[in-house]
């Protein structure tokens, strides 16, 4: 087999035995190092080979048979390697190796066999993740999509004897399944409607405009509710901040850069299918702008740093998501590839800060910067990228997504994301400003973390610097009107400016600011969650209890009730029989007889 297909199977099948060995040698997952080390090991090799590929720009398409069929199998496994699936192997891999080295510092505390169990899902999870991005069907993209969500479920509730985090991980497992089980009911109508799973015969269909399905519109939008749960779109979002219980490496890896971009991914892989259906895309960019612009309100009202940020991934979601409703996913995957690497680098800087300090609340940790200057400057960069100042990556990869959208003539959306812009500035900016320059003292012992911690923080800043200058230098990006790129920095500097008023010039009070009508009435729904939360957290408990009574009453009245009649049958007829046995001979011989001309009679008839 040529190289060409032996490289992603390589990037594949590491991080899979890696798993498979973890979780088969007991002794080696429960000396925690040593199961760190071999997992380690494996995704090192495999982003190597994921450069290379992305290097060289390996495009093939190999598939093996899976699920036999009349006329073909009706299934198949195999890899799709084309541009897009090269960036996202080199973006997962990248990011899960970080964050494993990164993890041997966080977690150093950690019982050894917890941590080889903690490996064990990281193992898992970069399988998981790989095989969804190398997939050349919807069949194969399913399975490996709910394995990514088994590995958040167990990642999120790997302190598992927590509470919160318990609650947390079933959270996010449910939610997410609402949109999958869309998605499942979706590529089952797909397959009935054209007879295959495979990407590329479909999008042959669709070039030669043989998918003209009458269904195909509610089709699509079975399939865009799996990327609404997974890339926590409205109203599906609620899981993503809950989400935090988990270990903050595992933030950085899940719901960061890799797993909540999967719906993301999905939109972009099967773009030629959405554009068929373009109402559906007006669906999918408006979701999309309000979801970036209502996450982006929570955010600016959070004071748990993990939370900010948690809300500020679902509003970059929002971005790409827009994008993708634009017709331009192509920007959406460019803002996918940059958000990837700095948030990466603000939640690992957020957990050396949490680290440090032993809280996750912003507004008790004044004053940081002087204890931890690296971790400082490093957080600055990449809150920088996030808020679109430019030369950093953020601002290049958020104007083409802006431009894709003015271009397409949605100016609602539009609007909606500009403002979000300047709220994502001044969230991110009164983060920075209190925890790190605010006069009140930081909670514990801040320090610098070691460098099994810092290494990472500062190679993903100086990626976020370098592509940022690649960009600049016109290395790519997207183009739109002369008076966006103004526009832009406008919106950041007034969001900085704002935070600088209100945290550190104290111009503005921002309690009076809140209590002033109407912002006092969308801080105190934002606070609220706009009610989301407690409108589900009602709904399930009225559903549990609906759906608790409902099997009470079947189990009294039904599996009770047959068993209670078959018992009492079963008593009566044995009753009855044993009446039958009289003990006279005479009796027995009447019965014989009987018998025997019952049988005559019956031959005799059926003769």
């Amino acid at each position: 087999m040529r190289l060409i297909v032996w490289l992603p199977l390589l990037v594949l099948a590491l991080p899979f035995a890696s798993f498979l060995l973890l979780a088969v040698v007991a002794p080696l997952r429960r000396r925690g190092r040593g199961a760190a080390a071999a997992s380690i090991a494996a995704i090192a090799v495999a982003f190597a080979a994921a450069l290379v590929i992305w290097r060289e720009g390996f495009r093939v398409t190999a598939t093996w048979a899976w699920l036999p069929g009349d006329g073909g199998p009706m299934g198949t496994v195999g890899l799709l390697v084309d541009p897009l699936a090269n960036a996202m192997l080199v973006l997962v891999t990248l990011v899960s190796l970080l964050v494993q080295v990164y993890s041997l510092g966080y977690l150093r505390d950690e019982p050894a066999p917890a941590l080889g169990r903690y490996y064990v899902y990281q193992s898992l999870f970069a399988f998981s993740m790989l095989g969804l991005v190398l997939a050349p069907s919807f069949l194969q993209m399913f399975v490996f999509w709910e394995l990514v969500g088994l590995c958040s479920y167990l990642l999120i509730g790997y302190w598992y004897d927590r509470p919160s985090a318990a609650r947390a991980a079933v959270k996010a497992f449910w939610i997410t399944k609402l949109g999958d089980l869309g998605f499942v009911i979706g590529i089952v109508m797909l397959w009935a409607a054209t007879g295959t799973f495979e990407f590329e015969a479909l999008f042959a269909k669709a070039q030669e405009h043989a998918l003209a399905i009458p269904a195909l519109g509610t089709i699509m939008v079975l399939i865009y509710l799996g990327a609404v749960g997974k890339s926590a779109q409205f109203p599906l979002h609620v899981w993503l901040p809950d989400a935090m219980e988990g270990p903050t490496p595992v933030s950085a890896l899940i719901h960061a850069a890799t797993m909540v971009t999967a719906g993301v991914y999905l939109m972009a892989r099967v773009e030629p299918l959405f554009a068929l259906v373009p109402d559906v895309l007006v669906l999918v960019g408006w979701v999309g702008a309000f979801t970036a612009l209502l996450a982006a309100t929570m955010a600016c009202v959070e004071d748990d740093i993990k939370r900010v940020l948690a809300y500020s991934t679902v509003s970059q979601l929002g971005y790409m998501m827009t994008a993708a409703g634009a017709g331009a996913a192509d920007a959406g995957v460019f803002h996918l590839l940059t958000h990837g690497v700095f948030k990466a680098l603000l939640f690992l800087g957020a957990g050396a800060v949490i680290h440090a300090a032993g809280t996750n609340d912003v507004f008790r940790m004044g004053g940081l910067f002087r204890a931890m200057p690296q971790t400082g400057v490093v957080f600055l960069v990449g809150t920088l990228a996030l808020a679109g100042v430019p030369p950093l990556a953020g601002f290049y990869s958020k104007e083409a997504v802006l431009a894709g959208v003015w271009e397409a003539g949605m100016r609602g959306p539009f609007l909606m994301l500009a403002l979000t812009a300047l709220l994502t500035a001044f969230y991110m900016f009164r983060v920075v400003i209190v925890a790190f320059f605010g006069r009140a003292p930081a909670a514990g012992h801040p320090h610098e973390p070691g460098w099994a911690m810092r290494g990472p923080l500062w190679l993903l800043a100086a990626l976020t610097v370098l592509l940022g200058l690649r960009f600049a230098t016109g290395g790519g990006g997207h183009h739109g009107p002369g008076w966006l790129a103004p526009l832009s920095v406008s919106l950041a500097g007034a969001g900085v400016a704002l935070a600088w008023a209100m945290y550190q010039r104290g111009a503005l009070d921002p309690a009076r600011v809140a209590a002033t009508f109407p912002l006092s009435v969308l801080d105190a729904m934002a606070r609220r969650r706009y009610g989301l939360d407690a409108l589900y957290a009602g709904l399930y408990r009225g559903f549990i209890l609906a759906f608790s009574r409902l099997i009470g009453w079947i189990d009294r009245y039904l599996v009770d009730g047959v068993l209670n009649v078959l018992s009492a049958g079963t008593l009566r007829g044995g009753d009855a029989l044993r009446r039958m046995q009289s003990g006279r001979a005479q009796d027995y011989v009447y019965g014989v007889a009987f018998g025997v001309l019952f049988v005559m009679i019956w031959a005799q008839w059926w003769r």
